[in-house]
C-alpha cells in the first residue's frame, strides 16, 4: 500500500466513528451525555504532540462545563489526529494536511488549521518540524501553480476536476484562483519565523516561490485590462464558473488585485474581493520585511512595500462608503466602476475576520466596527435567525444554512463577554451531538449540517477556546 492511500485510510478510520454519529436521535443522546473522546485512538492518529496533549490537559482543566470540555479536547487536536501526512523528503521536512472529508490540502486550509498550534513549538521538536514541512510542501504547490488553490501530494495524480476549462495539471485538485492561498503561504512562513527566528526555512526554493507569488498578484491587477487566468466547470454547481468565458466580470483597474473566487470557493461577484486585498496588503508589507532584514534585498522589500501602499490606497479610495444607517463600511466585493456588494463569507478571510487575521495597522477600526455591526444584523441579506440557532451564512452552501466557523469568528472578534458567550452557547447547542464543529446547520434544525469532517472549523474552535483560557479564564470558567 502507498503512503498516501495508507494515510487516507489510517485517517478515514480516524473519523469512523465520527460519522458514525450521525445515526438515530437515541443514539446520539447516548453518546453525547457520556462525553466519551471521540478522538480517534492514539495508534490511529496521523501525528502526535506531546506540547498539544499537555495544552488540551491543562485547558480542560479550566472548564468548568462538562459538555466544553469535551468539545475541546475532540476539536483542538483534529488537524493532528487526522489529516496530516509528515515524512522527510529529499532530507528536507514534508507536511502534507488534507482538508477532511476531501483528499487534498488547501493553502488555506491546511495553514489555517496548524496555526494554533504554533505557539507550542519551543516545546515540541517535532511540532516545529511539521511546520518546516508544511512550509516546505506549500512552497511546492505554489512554485507548481501560484493560481491553484488545492492540491495532492502525489504530483502525478490526475484531478477530479479534469472536465474544469483548463484542465490543471497532474498534482492539482482544484485551479480556482483566490488571492487568500498565496497570502496563507506567506502567513505561514511569516508567523514561524516570528515565532522561531529560524531562518532556515528562507531557501531557494521559498524565494523563487514568493517572487513568482508577488508577480501573480501583480499579473492580478489586471491593469491592461487583461488576464491570462480563466476558470469554467461544466460539472454541476453554477456558483463555481467565472461568467463570461471564465474571465469574470469586468472591472475598472483601481490598483486593486481580482480573485475570482472567494474563501468558500464560490465565485466572486465583482472581482475586486475587499477582504482578501486587506490580507494581500499585510502579506506584502511582511513579505517586505523578511526581504530586507533576511535577504537584505532592499529593491524587493520596497517593491512588496510599495505594492501593498497601493493596494491599501486603493482599498481605502473604492472600498468604503457611507451607509443609510451604520455610517462607513466596507464592501465585500467592487468593480471599480461603483458597483459593489454589502454581505460577507463566513470564512476566512471575510470582514469580520480582519481584527481576527490581520495587524490593525492595515485597516481602518472604526470602518471596522461599522461594517460588524451591519453583518451582524437583519440589514445583512445572509445573516439568518431560526429555531436552532443564528449567524452568518452564504451562497455556498444555501439559503438559511448558518456557519459555526461564523459564530466563532464573532467571538474571536468580540470585546463583550456576554456576546462571547452567547456565541459559545450557540456552539454548544448546534454539532448535533458529535462535539465537532460542522461547516454549516440548517437554522431551524441543527441536524441537518454540511460536512462531518471538517478540520479547519474543529482546530478553530479550539484556538477560540484557548485564546478565552489565555486571555479571559474567568469567562471560560463561568459557562
Amino acid at each position: 500500500m502507498t503512503t498516501r492511500r495508507k494515510f487516507i485510510k489510517q485517517s478515514a478510520l480516524g473519523v469512523a466513528g465520527l460519522t458514525a454519529l450521525n445515526c438515530s436521535a437515541l443514539g446520539v443522546a447516548q453518546d453525547f451525555q457520556a462525553y466519551t473522546s471521540n478522538r480517534p485512538i492514539p495508534s490511529k492518529r496521523t501525528f502526535v504532540s506531546d506540547a498539544v496533549e499537555k495544552t488540551i490537559k491543562n485547558v480542560k482543566k479550566g472548564i468548568n462545563n462538562k459538555e466544553l470540555a469535551w468539545m475541546f479536547e475532540n476539536c483542538f487536536p483534529n488537524t493532528l489526529d487526522t489529516t496530516v501526512d509528515y515524512e522527510i523528503i529529499d532530507d528536507k521536512p514534508d507536511t502534507f494536511v488534507i482538508t477532511g472529508d476531501i483528499d487534498a490540502m488547501w493553502l488555506r486550509d491546511s495553514t489555517a488549521q496548524v496555526w494554533p498550534y504554533l505557539p507550542l513549538v519551543h516545546k515540541d521538536k517535532k511540532l516545529k518540524k511539521l511546520f518546516k514541512g508544511l512550509i516546505n510542501r506549500q512552497t511546492k504547490c505554489v512554485l507548481l501553480d501560484p493560481y491553484a488553490n488545492a492540491f495532492y501530494k502525489d504530483v502525478t495524480r490526475p484531478t477530479k476536476w479534469k472536465d474544469d476549462k483548463p484542465t490543471p495539471q497532474s498534482g492539482i485538485h482544484e485551479r480556482k484562483w483566490e488571492i487568500d492561498s498565496l497570502c496563507y503561504a506567506v502567513r505561514l512562513v511569516y508567523g514561524y519565523y516570528k515565532e522561531t527566528g529560524d531562518t532556515s526555512v528562507f531557501d531557494a526554493d521559498w524565494d523563487k516561490a514568493m517572487r513568482l507569488a508577488v508577480e501573480t498578484l501583480r499579473t492580478e491587477q489586471r491593469k491592461s485590462g487583461t488576464t491570462p487566468y480563466y476558470f469554467e466547470r461544466v460539472r454541476r454547481n453554477k456558483n463555481v464558473t467565472a461568467p463570461f468565458s471564465g474571465k469574470g466580470r469586468p472591472i475598472k483597474p483601481a490598483g486593486l488585485i481580482c480573485s475570482a473566487f472567494r474563501p468558500s470557493d464560490d465565485g466572486t461577484m465583482y472581482p475586486f474581493l475587499i477582504p482578501s486585498n486587506l490580507f494581500a496588503v499585510e502579506s506584502l508589507a511582511q513579505l517586505s520585511e523578511v526581504y530586507k532584514t533576511v535577504f537584505k534585498d532592499d529593491l524587493f522589500s520596497k517593491e512588496c512595500a510599495s505594492f501593498s501602499s497601493e493596494v491599501l490606497q486603493a482599498v481605502n479610495k473604492y472600498a468604503i462608503s457611507e451607509h443609510l444607517h451604520y455610517g462607513k463600511i466596507y464592501a465585500y466585493e467592487i468593480d471599480g466602476f461603483g458597483n459593489k456588494v454589502c454581505i460577507d463569507d463566513p470564512n476566512i478571510p471575510s470582514l469580520i475576520a480582519m481584527k481576527y487575521l490581520m495587524n490593525e495597522a492595515f485597516y481602518d477600526s472604526e470602518v471596522y466596527k461599522n461594517t460588524r455591526a451591519y453583518l451582524l444584523s437583519d440589514d445583512n441579506p445572509y445573516y439568518f435567525k431560526g429555531k436552532a440557532g443564528e449567524g452568518q451564512g452564504g451562497p455556498h452552501a444555501g439559503l438559511d444554512t448558518i456557519w459555526p466557523m461564523g459564530i466563532i469568528l464573532r467571538a474571536m472578534t468580540s470585546d463583550s463577554d456576554e456576546e462571547i458567550v452567547w456565541c459559545i452557547k450557540q456552539l454548544m447547542n448546534t454539532h448535533n451531538g458529535s462535539g465537532f464543529m460542522h461547516e454549516t446547520f440548517h437554522k431551524d434544525d441543527a441536524s441537518k449540517f454540511s460536512r462531518s469532517w471538517f478540520a479547519w472549523a474543529n482546530t478553530l474552535f479550539g484556538e477560540l477556546i484557548l485564546k478565552l483560557y489565555n486571555e479571559k479564564p474567568k469567562l471560560l470558567k463561568s459557562i
